[in-house]
């Protein structure tokens, strides 16, 4: 957490009670190159998401353990991962706001989180992909492009990971 902006915390920590948006209303452009970063595990361990942008269809979402909202989704997240797990990388980016490794350690042991779980502590990917709050969520394409981004519960997330698998 130690250079995020006041402004990126605040937005991610009010953005949790702000009222829904539909999906691409804001963060990265649809169509834009998906920035390839480097973002730790849970562990520490470096995570290059150049291994996976580009290569495969990748799911993004910017989550917290306090987020209602990210809460309301992950039933949704965890069909999606069942039905295109095998075609498409799933991954969750911990924003850091208000958490600690440990209670990310927690949480991960207590809840079937239906994607790999990196640490954002230092706001990279946050920065990187303009992630206005938690429940954000960002589709890549296999060639490497933003196919969807959204916020909230109502998104439509579902019709873009059918669209980037290729059924």
């Amino acid at each position: 957490m130690k250079t995020l902006s006041i402004g990126l915390l605040v937005g991610l920590a009010v953005g949790a009670h702000a009222p829904q948006l539909a999906a691409q209303d804001e963060g990265i452009a649809l169509g834009k190159a998906a920035p390839v970063v480097s973002v730790p595990d849970v562990d520490g361990r470096a995570v290059d998401l150049g291994q996976y942008i580009g290569k495969r269809p990748v799911l993004l979402e910017f989550w917290a353990t306090w987020c209602p909202i990210c809460q309301a989704l992950l039933p949704r997240v965890q069909a999606m991962h069942q039905k295109y797990g095998s075609r498409v990388v799933f991954i969750g980016i911990n924003v850091a706001v208000n958490q600690t490794r440990e209670r990310v350690r927690r949480y991960m042991a207590s809840h079937q989180l239906p994607f790999q779980v990196l640490y954002d502590e230092d706001g990279v990917s946050t920065r990187a992909y303009d992630a206005p709050q938690t429940s954000y969520m960002v589709i890549i394409d296999s060639t490497g492009r933003v196919a969807y981004t959204g916020v909230g519960t109502e998104q439509r997330f579902e019709e873009a990971l059918q669209r980037v698998a290729g059924n």
